[in-house]
């Protein structure tokens, strides 16, 4: 199984303790700006983004963070993701273009991943392919009044390795968030790479303690849940039939 971020576990901890609640409960506001080399007019509709924070569940709808248009929200709690999606526009296109695909479900679907201790232990171990998580002692700067510290995502890919530098604080979140890669705790800063010299840095601005409660945490109703099989050769035909399209 392909590493989904890269730590690895100099000590062993029971999953109750790996796990332990910061009792913070409330929200993170983000601004963002163009930091490349590439001038880049940011959007309105993306110039800030929020995640809401109760204990170890996160939660966000901001597209910054889903990274697809069609994910509408994601939740991590502790060890588990969940992600729903709105395929309704994508199967519209295909069924105008007499696509017929092999799926009678809703458009609406609930995707649920559980990571295992593995994934965890994985994220910190240095690796040639794939990718990890390096933690930066004794660099931090302040952040919306918090203290962050550094850490390195080491990408290899095809062209190389990419390195990017997460200032995160464990103080809030969960004690891995798959939401940032697996960094500790949330992320506070960081840089998002748009390709051909644009940036996008997305820094917290404001974090607002209280007002969110734990029913703020539920995921939206309306969304089925399917079978990972089922899920995995949906968005493959959905992947090939695309292809085929754009090639006419």
């Amino acid at each position: 199984m392909k590493k989904i971020l890269v730590f690895a576990a100099m000590a062993v901890f029971s999953m109750g303790a790996m796990f332990a609640q910061n009792n913070f409960r409330g929200t993170i506001t983000y601004s963002v700006t163009s930091t490349g080399s590439v001038a880049y007019q940011v959007p309105a509709e993306i110039s800030t983004a929020e995640i809401k924070v109760y204990d170890d569940k996160v939660m966000t709808s901001s597209v910054l963070f889903t990274n697809n248009p069609m994910v509408q929200s994601v939740l991590v709690d502790g060890m588990t993701q969940y992600t729903c999606m709105d395929l309704s526009m994508i199967l519209m296109y295909l069924a105008q273009n007499d696509v017929e695909l092999d799926y009678d479900g809703s458009s609406k679907i609930l995707i649920s991943h559980k990571y295992t201790q593995n994934d965890v232990d994985s994220l910190t171990i240095p690796v040639t392919e794939g990718y990890y998580i390096e933690y930066v002692a004794g660099e931090t700067k302040t952040i919306a009044g918090y203290t962050a510290k550094k850490s390195v995502l080491h990408i290899f890919t095809d062209d190389g390795e990419k390195e990017l530098v997460f200032w995160y604080t464990d103080e809030i979140g969960p004690a891995v968030n798959f939401l940032f890669n697996g960094v500790k705790g949330v992320a506070l800063e960081y840089v998002m790479d748009l390709g051909e010299g644009k940036q996008l840095t997305l820094s917290a601005s404001e974090i607002k303690k209280g007002k969110i409660k734990e029913v703020d945490m539920l995921l939206p109703s309306g969304f089925e849940e399917i079978p990972q099989e089922k899920m995995e050769a949906l968005f493959k035909q959905i992947s090939e039939e695309m292809e085929y399209l754009n090639e006419e």
